[in-house]
């Protein structure tokens, strides 16, 4: 994490200043401020004030906070075009299920394999899983992120309408897990929409889902590895994991089935009523189990893959199919990479 501001480390959220220190503070913040300081715009005033009132915050310390917090110009035009929105499924796997990503995960489970599999036996989470969201999200812990979690929220609270009442909550949710956690909001950093850590949790999952695991008495997730795994398998049983049976199995598909698929996330159909439209798979799935559909362009023609119960679950994690099916794939390379050699001899 980055070093500390000087603003940053006000005594709301340390406990150590003195309140004649934060006031000195403000005085230097509003001497050497900038145009564009979040805390000279009307609507961010009104925001301090809700959450003085809501969740007692000092004002004066979140007044000085905002008022060394600007706009960042790159996060809204990241956010604006968001790349999955325009890959293809071969291009998308393209970019997740790798070589390097393949043996950079055995790498890391091998180097983190008691712990996953304490996580299994405590949350009922496969290790391969648990990697492979890791690996999905910031290469095991290579990029967890540079943006300033407070800046990127800020700016797409207050900036980026669309979606600003989403954002103006995850800066809320931002700034009470950085006073429970006694950090300071400036140390942050992330992705250029504010998710953090190996697991890229936004503040709400991180105020929810986030376990110290290891016992420390703290839940990092930017260094502490085994705080990190915890949390995942954590998030992922919580939203229901269950680990027994496929998630997603590749099939065939025609007929009346074939308008029902990319319908959506939700398991809308059973597989026994798929399978009356028009789709082929294995015949030992239950007939009355939730699944949905999914065609995506591979780099061999189309694929139709069929989503069931945990396939879900991953979707919960990131709303997206292409994302829950890079996934698995990955896990399923990962832990046949990892899976014991037979005897030739």
């Amino acid at each position: 994490m980055s070093a500390r501001t000087p603003l940053a480390r006000a005594a709301q959220w340390t406990g150590r200043t003195s309140r004649k220190a934060l006031a000195a503070g403000l005085v230097a913040l509003a001497a050497g401020s900038a145009w564009g300081s979040y805390g000279e715009r009307p609507e961010v005033q009104a925001y301090i004030d809700r959450l003085a009132a809501e969740h007692a915050f000092e004002r004066d310390a979140l007044a000085a906070l905002f008022q060394a917090t600007r706009r960042n110009d790159d996060v809204l035009a990241r956010i604006s075009r968001p790349a999955e929105r325009a890959l293809a499924w071969r291009q998308y796997r393209r970019i997740f299920v790798t070589e390097t990503r393949i043996a950079q995960g055995v790498d890391f489970w091998r180097a983190n394999q008691p712990t996953l599999e304490a996580a299994a036996t405590r949350f009922g989470v496969a290790p391969a899983i648990v990697v492979a969201v890791i690996g999905v999200e910031t290469r095991y812990g290579r990029n967890k992120g540079s943006f300033p979690v407070l800046e990127s929220l800020a700016t797409l609270a207050f900036d980026y309408p669309r979606r600003s009442a989403f954002f103006e909550g995850q800066l809320t949710e931002f700034l009470l897990l950085a006073r429970e956690e006694r950090m300071d909001p400036h140390a942050f950093k992330g992705s250029y929409a504010g998710a953090m850590g190996f697991g890229q949790f936004i503040p709400s999952s991180y105020r929810a889902f986030a376990v110290d695991f290891d016992g420390d008495g703290r839940r990092d997730i930017w260094r502490n590895k085994p705080d990190a795994i915890g949390s995942v398998a954590n998030y992922f049983a919580e939203h229901g994991w269950r680990g027994v049976g496929p998630a997603a199995v590749r099939v065939h598909a025609a007929g009346e089935a074939l308008a029902l698929a990319n319908a959506g996330l939700d398991l809308d159909h059973t597989v026994g009523e798929l399978r009356g439209l028009g789709v082929g798979g294995p015949a030992d799935l239950p007939a009355d189990a939730r699944a949905a559909l999914y065609r995506m362009d591979g780099v061999d023609g189309v694929e139709f893959w069929l989503a069931l119960h945990d396939f879900y679950v991953i979707t919960r994690y990131n709303r997206s199919a292409m994302y829950a099916l890079a996934v698995l794939q990955l896990s399923w390379a990962i832990a046949e990479r990892m899976a014991p050699q037979g005897d030739d001899g």
